[in-house]
């Protein structure tokens, strides 16, 4: 796992970004925000990931997303709130900016990037002291149904009482993907629950239960 990366989803790095203009009044309370396809100019992604940033903010209220209409801006008290919570870890400039140093220092650099995979791949041992739950893996095959849809669409953790705290996809981690990741193919996804509810997370990556329908 040395060569192991960790990344944070695209659509929680625009959403944090979205939220410091909220914050910093360039967007101001009750405006609208510009449509989903301006905006997947502006990112350089597609409006798919525009919507699913939108959507987290809607989950923290800083955003309220209304039908035909769009996103207005709500609260910029809440954003500010957002960014003290979750702005130092997923900031890309500021990932940039500690990556770069741990390269210049090489020794060092190793050390730490390789304590940091492993504790994150270890994360049962922290959970092991405070709860009843452990981490568990378990891999999506290329013909689930789980494949293009997010947790939040399959209803996850109603569905089977266990919590995804990371997808393994290849050689790169997603840490805390939250509920608008979508699945692909041979990923990994690492959750914690009790032993009881890994039958039932298997029984839903392999089709052999009902997967909800979109609507």
């Amino acid at each position: 796992m040395e060569n192991s990366k960790v990344i944070t989803p695209v659509y929680a790095q625009i959403a944090l970004d979205i939220a410091k203009r909220i914050a910093k009044g360039v967007l101001k309370e009750d405006s609208k925000i510009l449509g989903r396809s301006v905006m997947s100019s502006e990112y350089g992604v597609s409006p798919e990931t525009i919507r699913r940033s939108m959507h987290l903010l809607s989950d923290m209220g800083i955003v309220e997303i209304r039908h035909n209409s769009g996103a207005i801006v709500r609260s910029a008290e809440k954003a500010k709130r957002y960014i003290e919570r979750f702005g130092e870890h997923q900031d890309v400039r500021f990932m940039q900016k500690n990556l770069t140093e741990l390269i210049r220092q090489q020794e060092q650099s190793t050390q730490k990037i390789t304590e940091f995979v492993t504790s994150l791949i270890r994360l049962s041992e922290r959970f092991s002291d405070s709860s009843p739950f452990t981490s568990h893996e378990e891999s999506v095959p290329e013909d689930s149904p789980l494949i293009g849809r997010t947790l939040a669409d399959l209803r996850f953790w109603q569905q089977t009482g266990a919590t995804v705290i990371a997808i393994r996809r290849g050689e790169t981690i997603v840490l805390s993907p939250g509920p608008y990741a979508l699945i692909e193919p041979h990923d990994t996804l690492v959750y914690v629950s009790d032993i009881s509810c890994t039958g039932v997370v298997a029984a839903l990556v392999r089709g052999q239960v009902d997967v909800p329908i979109l609507g």
